[in-house]
């Protein structure tokens, strides 16, 4: 029972960061490209904001539904935890849902519907706030996790752990080097993605040369660097780690026969060291980075006189390698938590003691199976629209479509009537565009698309 649960919590674990990971990367890009359009007023930052910015918006959606069944779990399986520990683990979880997610939800909610309803300075500094308080999400949740992974801040009052120091929970070193390091790692994800779809573009030559070679030479520059912080800010993090958890690597510190000498007096007999599972994932943290930085590098040289558009395999590799920090930060994380094991609260409380009393094998297979199939949906689901959306283009992009787009016809990539801004299409003009589904109409039969006619409504779309 102990192992369905632990797996039934690694599975949505993990299909959430993985939607974390590229929502954090992505929202940093919108930042600079959108402040780009602020300060110069240059239409093309405002295409590029809205087609990333529409990528975006369907990682973000999907990836609340892997939050929601995550959390879940806190309850329904993991009730020895949170009545435990949830004086301490549970306060900056609320912290992170009352004040950060739900301040970045209105925000996001503003910026979505705020195109041409607001001045493009004010509509850019929510922007910014999005992304701030997405940041500070990621800070709030690694301070309980950090708490799981070096408790301090606390004691132990009638069977129950109260918090003692609020500060010294908010400047745990565990959470904080988690944090800058998962920072980083995002940054690399975000790049690698908008470094995947451009090349992927620029390689089928898709006729947006100049929109994705915009990007790429946003994004491509900043990868090694980023992949390079994140190896140091590892190290970091490392170092802290060997000090706070030194179970986590076995006979390469030189204090954990001490510490499991310490636990055996404390809590009994037992294997007070990881799974070797901890050791190969720290291993495929690693190799995934190497090869990234190495490919990044070898492009960025290829970058001169824009001799990169011209090779296609590199171009192919660099798509493929979307995959690379996706592999990397994923298996950073379970030698993260798999590596703390066999600990729920390193030192404090065991795994085995952290799982709700009386649950049955049974209850926890239907568990894992209907939260792991919901799961596995939605990242299906949103892979199958991140990859139709990128795929057709900025033309095709519905946010922050400006009113004289509507009811225009316009050329998709695979010709037709129209011109940029409108539907996209394979041949003819698209119901992207929120028509009626006729060829050649993009508006509702009977009602006008003129710009200039003021008795004349528009058809606007998301």
């Amino acid at each position: 029972m102990l192992v369905l649960a632990r797996l039934q919590f690694a599975i949505t674990a993990i299909a959430h960061y993985v939607f974390v990971a590229l929502t954090l990367g992505l929202v940093t890009y919108l930042v600079v490209m959108q402040t780009r359009w602020a300060v110069t007023g240059d239409e093309r930052h405002r295409r590029q904001t809205r087609f990333w910015g529409q990528l975006y918006l369907v990682n973000y959606a999907l990836g609340i539904g892997t939050g929601i069944v995550m959390e879940f779990q806190f309850g329904l399986v993991w009730s020895g935890l949170t009545h435990y520990t949830g004086n301490v683990f549970g306060a900056p979880l609320a912290i992170e849902t009352l004040v950060a997610f739900f301040a970045e939800s209105t925000l996001l909610g503003l910026w979505i519907f705020g195109w041409d309803r607001m001045g493009r300075v004010a509509h850019t500094v929510v922007l910014w706030l999005v992304a701030l308080t997405a940041w500070s999400s990621v800070y709030f949740v690694l301070t309980a996790n950090g708490f799981l992974n070096h408790p301090v801040g606390y004691e132990i009052v009638d069977g129950q752990v109260r918090l003692t120091d609020f500060t010294a929970l908010l400047t745990n070193t565990n959470a904080l080097s988690a944090t800058a390091h998962i920072m980083a790692g995002s940054m690399v994800t975000g790049s690698f993605f908008v470094i995947a779809v451009s090349a992927w573009h620029l390689r089928r030559r898709t006729g947006h040369e100049e929109f994705f070679w915009s990007s790429m030479k946003l994004a491509l520059p900043l990868a090694p660097v980023f992949v390079a912080l994140t190896a140091a800010l590892g190290g970091v993090q490392i170092g802290f780690s060997v000090e706070q958890t030194p179970t986590k690597y076995g006979e390469r510190s030189p204090e954990t026969a001490a510490v499991v000498r310490g636990f055996t007096e404390r809590f009994g007999p037992g294997d007070y060291l990881p799974p070797e599972i901890s050791r190969t994932a720290e291993v495929l943290m690693v190799i995934p980075a190497l090869f990234m930085g190495a490919l990044t590098v070898l492009a960025v040289l290829f970058m001169v006189k824009r001799n990169l558009i011209r090779r296609k395999v590199l171009l192919w590799l660099l798509t493929a390698a979307l995959v690379l920090p996706y592999l990397s930060n994923v298996s950073g994380w379970v030698f993260r938590e798999v590596g703390r094991q066999p600990w729920a609260v390193y030192g404090v409380l065991k795994t085995e003691d952290a799982i709700t009393p009386g649950l049955t094998s049974g209850t926890v297979l239907t568990s894992l199976l209907v939260f792991g199939g919901l799961v596995a949906l939605l990242v299906l689901v949103d892979w199958a629209l991140l990859l139709r959306f990128a795929r057709r283009g900025p033309d095709a992009t519905q946010l922050g479509r400006a009113p004289e787009e509507d009811g225009e016809d316009r050329d998709g990539p695979g010709g037709g009537a129209g011109r940029a801004g409108g539907a996209g299409g394979t041949g003819g003009a698209g119901e992207a565009g929120g028509g009626s589904g006729v060829p050649g109409q993009t508006t509702a039969p009977g009602v006008s698309s003129s710009p200039t006619s003021p008795s004349s409504p528009t058809i606007r779309t998301f």
